[in-house]
């Protein structure tokens, strides 16, 4: 199970997936949801909104 980088929380596939999407297709370590949302300063809803958005797209990095 993965780990946040900066709290240490564990993480979901879909907070993996968005870190991928959003900053680095091939990274190892990622940040959780909340800690994405503070270092983009923008809100944890507009990111869950963009997990949909992604998924309805058809983006690979957030199949099961």
């Amino acid at each position: 199970m993965a780990h946040c980088k900066e709290c240490g929380r564990s993480l979901t596939k879909d907070e993996i997936a968005l870190h991928k999407k959003i900053y680095n297709r091939g990274a190892e370590e990622f940040f959780c949801i909340d800690c994405s949302s503070r270092y983009l300063d923008v809100s944890v809803d507009l990111l869950r909104q963009k997990i949909v958005e992604f998924k309805k797209m058809g983006c690979t990095l957030f199949e099961a």
